[in-house]
Parts: C-alpha cells; sequence; structure tokens
C-alpha cells in the first residue's frame, strides 16, 4: 500500500510519497497553488497519484500547541475533504506540529544548505516528516 504525505500551505502543498511496502517516506516535489483563489493543485495531485499508484493520502494537520485546533488545520482538513471527494481514496491526518522547525533545523544543521535552497525544498521535506511520522506511528500493516 502507498500512501501520499501532503504538508498544505496557503502558496504550496509539499508531496512525498512512501515505498510500496509503507515503511520509507520520500519528498517528490512541491506543487504551487493559490488557496485565496481556489487553485489546489489537484489535477498534479491526481498526475502523481497515477504515477506511484498511491492506495491514501495522509495530510498534515498544524495543531496549536494546546492541541486546538485553528484556520491553518481548518484548511488542512478541507484539503483532506477535496482529496476525498476527487479520488475516492480515504485519507488520515497526521499531527504536523514543529514538522517545518525540525526540517529546516535538519536542512541547516545536517545539510548545511542556504535559506535561498532551503525554500525550495522545505514544504517536500515537510511532508516527508509528517508521513514518515505517521508510517512509523501506525506500524506496517494498520495504516488507513
Amino acid at each position: 500500500m502507498r500512501l501520499m504525505g501532503l504538508d498544505v500551505g496557503s502558496k504550496t502543498v509539499g508531496v512525498a510519497v512512501s515505498d510500496s511496502l509503507g515503511w520509507t517516506s520520500q519528498g517528490v516535489e512541491i506543487i504551487p497553488i493559490d488557496e485565496e483563489n481556489e487553485q489546489f493543485g489537484l489535477d498534479r495531485v491526481a498526475e502523481l497519484v497515477s504515477q506511484y499508484e498511491v492506495n491514501g493520502f495522509v495530510v498534515g494537520l498544524p495543531k496549536n500547541m494546546n492541541n486546538s485546533l485553528g484556520p491553518r488545520a481548518e484548511a488542512s482538513e478541507q484539503y483532506g475533504k477535496r482529496l476525498e471527494k476527487k479520488f475516492d481514496l480515504p485519507v488520515d491526518f497526521e499531527d504536523e506540529r514543529l514538522t517545518t522547525v525540525e526540517a529546516q533545523r535538519m536542512l541547516t544543521e545536517e545539510a548545511d544548505v542556504s535559506r535561498k535552497k532551503r525554500k525550495k525544498v522545505i514544504d517536500k521535506l515537510a511532508a516527508g516528516l509528517i508521513l514518515q511520522n505517521y508510517l512509523d506511528r501506525k506500524g506496517k500493516l494498520t495504516k488507513i
């Protein structure tokens, strides 16, 4: 079962996919979107779903530090509903608190990537972390 992880923002969606066994995630790309004008990049998501033979989605849920849901989390939930409607595939959500911070730390400390280059890959790396956290938490046999 191959899953697609998504880090949904207002201007971009970071995309990652799991291996076919559901053990590891790999960042794929960043899809530009325009939330304000209701352009959500679903045509590109559809191409990737077909290319990678995706069986379900894991959408990052940016909860507040007190575990409440704010406007960004609600926007992510709405994106998940759009995915379910368009693809008729299961959607699960993964708490993504601090994944972007972790991705930035990894890029600066471990990869020594410049600020300009970080901006081009941060959402893809965050999507990979969201999906990997989900895979690790759920275990191989109990996903979606």
